[in-house]
Formats: structure tokens, C-alpha cells, sequence
């Protein structure tokens, strides 16, 4: 079975919703592919990791506090200047790039 077969399997078993996620998922996994993420790169800023535009607060840093439990909530609360959808684009940065980020949060947890 081919990985697009296999997709189309599951899409049938999602409900609405599901799929309403699905879809939003792939088009912002599309608009980085184009280029339009509200993530950038910069030499000399933030050592050049991948980072909130207009900001210096790393991709690493949201996910890492993602995945140590802290709500999107609690991440909005602790940088007054982020958005809703600055969250959105370093949580779909980070399934396009998960092993550059990884090795990030790896580095910064040794250092």
C-alpha cells in the first residue's frame, strides 16, 4: 500500500472536525514549503536558529515548553509580544523540521 493509499484510509475514519485539522495542518505545512512560515533565520541573531519573526525567541524554546506541558496558554502569558498564530507557525515549523529542532532543544539542555 502506497503512503497516499494509506492516507485515503484514514481519511475516511476521520470525522469532520478531524479532517477540518487535517487541512489545516497541510496548508500550513504548505505555506512553509513556499516560504510564508512567520519563522526566520538570521546569522547572528539567536546564534542563526530558526526563530518568531520579529522577535528573538527560538522555535526550540515554544516546543521544548510544549513538550515539558505548559499550555499554549501559559507560553502566550510568558511572551506578551507572541501571538496565537505565531504559536501555530512554530508548531507547524516544527513537524517540518523536527529533527533540526530536536538536536536544538538537545544542545540547549547540555549547555
Amino acid at each position: 500500500m502506497t503512503a497516499l493509499q494509506e492516507a485515503e484510509n484514514i481519511l475516511n475514519r476521520l470525522n469532520v472536525a478531524e479532517k477540518a485539522q487535517l487541512l489545516k495542518w497541510v496548508v500550513q505545512d504548505l505555506d512553509i514549503l513556499s516560504g510564508k512560515t512567520g519563522i526566520e533565520s538570521t546569522e547572528g541573531v539567536c546564534g542563526g536558529v530558526p526563530r518568531i519573526v520579529r522577535t528573538r525567541i527560538p522555535v526550540w524554546t515554544l516546543v521544548q515548553m510544549k513538550l515539558y506541558g505548559t499550555t499554549e496558554a501559559q507560553i502566550l502569558a510568558s511572551f506578551p509580544t507572541l501571538t496565537a498564530e505565531d504559536l501555530t507557525n512554530a508548531w507547524a515549523y516544527y513537524r517540518s523540521h523536527r529533527q533540526e529542532i530536536d538536536e536544538q532543544i538537545e544542545e540547549n539542555e547540555q549547555a
